[in-house]
């Protein structure tokens, strides 16, 4: 009957596992964004450092982890693996459910799991300075905890919609030592050029990578930094599913069906890929890989598999990935971490080989499950991770239905503590329940570059 599955950290992973080894099928190479030809490692320095460069193109199967970086890692790794006993009850379902607290973490989400390792590489190199990007303010809040440790600057440029429906992010940013500046902005070409077209935007994920991409740039001290969608970030972040696996295997169980939210990927990815190397190389192949998205911002069940830009303004190496188009602008959601038009090409490749399945669900479904989640197991979830709660829950519902005790695990990506301004909406009946059209959609995806 135990409720916390615990590891020592002497337990922590010592090794990110690097999915690319394991791959039905190959990746496409990222395409340099002026050129259209494969972009080779001398394209990104001036704004990665080396070691990421090649992180992101390695097909190695395990990266071994800095024991500086394991050391920064222990303030809150490994994280508790839960049982949802009392969820359970609630669904009156036969179904075990499990999920990864990573709430544990100082700025409270998944997020410092690449960023300790991001800021380590760059300081490394002699990098003074990391510019980034952020939606809901859990990567902006983790990559400013990252650079205080490591005596770093930080800017960050914060999607605008969150910045003023989430103002205690911004305020955690600040306490670590960064700047955080609304996007779209009047210090970057691509942020002046959105506001003269629509002063009144609420920005997006994409134009607020193409502030950070245009000042890491421009700064010789200063590289950028991403905090999903790229192959290094959700290498970082394997160690959960890593922990995951050993966690479960305590109590001899392995999961039936595996969940997590989707924006970029990362937190998908870091459950996920562990779970999906075991599926691929047919150790379980029958485990359900379940990718949760928003309807607002549809990428993975409504979007293209097609080589586009990771920015509004064109200035990222194009990568193949599922896309609503580069300059979709999604509707203001209060899952702000998952307004992103494109997904991880990792990801998009899992789901266009059938690997894992996406799904999407409304705001307003999303927020009732957070809300049973919180009255059974008393944790309060940001609405990007209450996603894969309302998936977990559906699963369970359809065990009590069919009778299977099957093993469901979800990624708890991050705690809800500074989003109460979404509940309070929530609650008062002003959530809207988006559904992207599809011919804004289509427009939008017509508009994507023409590679040879």
């Amino acid at each position: 009957m135990q409720t916390k599955i615990l590891l020592d950290e002497g337990e922590m992973p010592k090794r990110w596992y690097n999915i690319q080894a394991d791959l039905p099928t190959p990746m496409d190479p990222p395409l340099h964004p002026g050129t259209g030809k494969p972009a080779v490692p001398d394209d990104l320095r001036h704004i990665f450092p080396m070691e990421l460069i090649r992180q992101e193109m390695s097909t190695e199967r395990y990266i071994d982890i800095p024991e500086e970086v394991r050391d920064i890692l222990t303030l809150w790794r490994p994280s508790p693996l839960y049982r949802a006993r009392r969820l359970e009850a609630a669904l009156k379902t036969p179904a075990k459910i499990y999920f990864k607290w990573e709430g544990v973490s100082p700025p409270g989400s998944h997020k410092p799991n690449t960023a300790i390792p991001q800021a380590y590489y760059n300081r490394e190199e002699g990098i003074e300075r990391l510019a980034t990007e952020t939606g809901a303010g859990q990567w902006g809040s983790s990559l400013a905890f990252a650079t205080g440790l490591f005596d770093m600057e930080c800017t960050v440029y914060m999607v605008r919609s969150s910045y003023d429906q989430k103002p205690y992010r911004k305020s955690m940013m600040q306490v670590y030592g960064a700047e955080c500046i609304p996007s779209p902005s009047e210090k970057t070409r691509s942020g002046q050029a959105i506001l003269d077209r629509d002063p009144d935007t609420p920005g997006s994920l994409g134009i607020a990578i193409s502030e950070a991409v245009e000042d890491a740039a421009s700064h010789e001290n200063t590289n950028y930094a991403l905090g999903s969608v790229l192959n290094h970030v959700c290498l970082h972040q394997t160690i959960i599913g890593q922990e995951a696996q050993q966690q479960l295997a305590a109590v001899d169980a392995y999961p039936d069906v595996v969940i997590g939210c989707v924006g970029g990927g990362s937190n998908y990815a870091g459950l996920a890929f562990p779970f999906a190397g075991d599926k691929i190389t047919g150790k379980h192949p029958e485990t359900d890989l379940i990718a949760v998205e928003p309807s607002a911002c549809p990428t993975l069940t409504k979007g293209l598999y097609a080589y586009d830009f990771g920015d509004v303004a064109g200035l990222t190496p194009l990568m193949r990935m599922f896309t609503l188009g580069h300059d979709f602008v999604p509707p203001a959601i209060h899952a702000g971490g998952l307004r992103y038009h494109g997904a991880s090409p990792l990801v998009s490749r899992l789901a266009q080989d059938g690997v894992i399945r996406p799904v999407a669900y409304r705001q307003n479904e999303v927020f009732e499950a957070a809300v049973m989640f919180a009255r059974t197991e008393g944790i309060v979830v940001a609405p990007e991770a209450a996603h894969a709660v309302k998936a977990a829950i559906d699963e369970a519902l359809r065990c009590r239905e069919t009778g299977d005790a099957k093993t469901i695990l979800f990624n708890n990506s991050g705690h809800g503590n500074f989003d109460f301004s979404s509940y309070e909406a929530y609650f008062a009946g002003k959530l809207v329940d988006y559904e992207y059209p599809a011919e804004l959609i289509k427009e939008s995806l017509a508009r994507l570059p023409v590679t040879g």
